[in-house]
């Protein structure tokens, strides 16, 4: 079933968001990482052999990288469960439509750099204001010619350099992406390359980590003499045959459930060392109230539907905020979360966004450059309302998790959430029964 097939999933359609009428005891299988999926690719369009890819995450962003790799030249039969991508030399010449994906309008320009010509990349209105700046910088630093207009952000034309030095800086305090695309082409560059980190910040190093952990993975060596600099040496890219672990950002929406309505919910497929940052959620649970517990591959969820406020830095894993303030909303006390200033540009300003819907509820919730305070469940309880998602998944399911426990509760294009999560809206009628 797709997701305009439920009613109010369509784009621009308001879908109530149900609420849990008891305690949960549900099991959701979750898809595929969309951080692995499309570095995988990414690695599998440069690499030295044909490489199969199995568990992708089928969405509309593993949708906008595969169609990039093919407006390059690069084979990818995804016609089946099991991705086939086949390299070859990268051709100029083409357009890459980049939608909301930052997988996508930050790992695909540093390819160019292997390209035999020129290539244009626009997206989505929302893209247009996304920091892309000193990406573009490091490109011309590595002898590229960047043409953006002098904006920073797309649309841009990257052409390829004759010749180009074996290092780069690059200031990544607003996304950790800029390091991760230079790293991804960086085995197939003559040199090598060394990336160094020049601002204050560095947000999402989980990111980065898993970055490397992949290239290593596919046999190229990768050495960090410090924090903030990465040496990758050039050499054959041999990832094999992959398989994607489940994504733990998208289960923490489930795994959140069961705090707010309390009783269990179980995500099969959970690794036992992962470079994902949804790994951070059992803590964070369990600090609010949770009881989790990895028995095998099953990460188990439990809660009372008591939810404790929480102070919490989460400049390591940003992308979980919004499902960990949905939380903080609901929660019997005050929280604050910091770290976080780069989440302003994401699919939208998500500090801004969040800050607003929980005000827009009747609860308080203050946003400044780098944090997010909570009042708490107010003493009269959160009223419904007709909530925005600004073409962010992030904030749909944010807002389903408010949903669960304050009636009335309208989400606006919670179709957005097909970015990750195609069957979202399902997935999550099946976690709460029929009756949904």
């Amino acid at each position: 079933m797709t997701a305009g097939l439920v009613p109010g999933t369509g784009p621009g359609q308001v879908w109530d968001a149900p609420v849990a009428s008891g305690p949960l005891d549900a099991t959701v299988s979750v898809p595929g990482s969309k951080s692995l999926t499309n570095r995988f690719l990414v690695l599998a369009a440069i690499a030295a052999e044909p490489v199969t890819v199995r568990g992708g995450l089928r969405s509309r962003d593993s949708d906008l990288m595969i169609g990039a790799l093919r407006g390059l030249g690069i084979e990818v039969d995804d016609s089946g469960d099991e991705w086939r991508v086949t390299p070859g030399p990268l051709r100029g010449g083409a357009h890459v439509d980049c939608g909301l994906a930052g997988t996508v309008m930050r790992f695909v320009p540093p390819l160019v750099l292997l390209a035999d010509g020129p290539v244009s990349f626009d997206g989505d209105e929302g893209a247009r204001v996304r920091p892309m700046g000193p990406l573009l910088d490091a490109l011309r630093a590595l002898g590229a010619t960047v043409e953006d207009g002098g904006t920073g952000t797309l649309p841009f034309t990257v052409t390829p350099p004759a010749a180009m030095p074996a290092e780069v800086e690059v200031d990544s305090s607003s996304s950790s992406q800029f390091v991760t695309g230079l790293l991804l082409t960086a085995p197939r560059l003559r040199h090598g390359l060394t990336v160094r980190h020049t601002g204050e910040t560095l947000p999402s190093l989980p990111h980065i980590d898993m970055t490397c952990e992949t290239l290593r993975e596919a046999g190229i060596r990768v050495d960090q003499p410090d924090e903030r600099t990465w040496v990758v040496h050039p050499g054959e890219i041999r990832p094999g045959d992959v398989r994607v672990e489940p994504d733990l950002s998208n289960a923490g929406p489930f795994m959140a459930a069961a705090l707010v309505a309390g009783g269990t919910v179980r995500i099969p497929g959970w690794p036992d060392v992962t470079t994902q940052p949804g790994a951070y959620y059992p803590e964070l649970l369990t600090r609010m109230g949770a009881t989790c517990t990895l028995d095998g591959d099953v990460m188990t969820v439990s809660g009372t539907g008591r939810i404790a406020g929480i102070d919490a830095d989460l400049s390591p894993a940003g992308e979980i905020t919004p499902t960990i303030a949905a939380l903080c909303a609901l929660a019997d006390g005050p929280s604050r979360l910091t770290g976080i200033g780069h989440l302003r540009g994401h699919e939208t300003d998500r500090l801004a966004a969040i800050a607003t819907e929980v005000e827009r509820l009747g609860g308080t919730c203050h946003a400044d450059d780098d944090s997010l305070t909570f009042g708490g469940m107010p003493a009269e309880g959160l009223a419904g309302a007709v909530m925005e998602t600004y073409h962010d998944h992030r904030m749909a399911t944010f807002a389903a998790i408010v949903g669960l426990a304050v009636p009335a509760v309208k989400v606006l294009d919670v179709g957005t959430t097909s970015k990750t999560m195609p069957d979202f809206p399902q997935m999550w009628a099946g976690m709460l029964g029929a009756d949904a």
